[in-house]
């Protein structure tokens, strides 16, 4: 038997699975998320938080379903008002050695192991994460089912995508900023135009072909040359 009854994506995210878990004796909560699997370039990151119960924020959804400037304003007020929230990170050379669904854990761990008071059980969008020391519970869709999870949703989608910014000014050219390093044509075109930069996912199959054709010095002006020597000298 469930402990608890599944929310109503269609609904919105609410906090019924935090109220019944609290109902069951866990006293901290954490909504688990993350941000960045699927692009080719850039870090993924995850978010964990714990929001009081009733939340006083209003408006926390699934960051997909918001605008960047709701994300921005939400983001200030989950920072202010949760009681806990914390970050964890997988780069790109992670990614490439372990691939991007353990880089991905590896994220959400360090995110639920940085929280201050640790949470007695966690709430994770879709995934189980290894190496965590309290209840968790996978849950499909979570960022439209659950408050804390949406509000994990919004603190790792802005977080990754401030680095997307800073990644733009260092690598011109691909435009980070606005494709956040998802295969868009404008980033394609950037990567056939510059070859690839060190904010690239090697082991991602778009960038990977780049590498097995030669194409990664094919830049009249050097640029890519440029690139990649800056690579072999991080």
């Amino acid at each position: 038997m469930a402990l608890f009854a599944e929310p109503d994506p269609q609904r919105g995210p609410d906090t019924r699975l935090e109220e019944e878990l609290r109902a069951a004796g866990f006293e901290r909560l954490a909504g688990v998320d993350e941000a960045g699997r699927g692009p080719l370039a850039g870090p993924v990151v995850a978010a964990a938080v714990i929001l009081p119960l009733p939340c006083p924020i209003a408006g926390i959804n699934d960051s997909k379903k918001l605008t960047a400037r709701q994300r921005e304003q939400l983001y200030e007020a989950i920072s202010t008002h949760a009681e806990a929230v914390a970050i964890g990170i997988a780069d790109v050379a992670t990614i490439d050695r372990i691939n991007i669904l353990q880089a991905t854990r590896a994220a959400m761990c360090d995110a639920v192991r940085g929280l201050v008071p640790a949470p007695d059980c966690v709430l994770v969008d879709a995934l189980t994460i290894p190496g965590i020391d309290c209840a968790q519970r996978a849950i499909i869709h979570g960022d439209a089912r659950c408050l804390s999870i949406a509000a994990a949703s919004i603190v790792a989608k802005v977080t990754r995508d401030r680095i997307l910014r800073a990644l733009d000014e260092q690598y011109p050219g691909y435009g980070f900023a606005s494709n956040k390093g998802y295969g868009t044509p404008e980033h394609l075109a950037g990567i056939a135009r510059l070859g690839i930069c060190p904010a690239h996912r090697r082991s991602f199959a778009p960038v990977r072909v780049v590498l097995e054709q030669g194409r990664l010095f094919r830049h009249e002006e050097g640029a890519a040359s440029e690139c990649f020597r800056h690579h072999e000298e991080d």
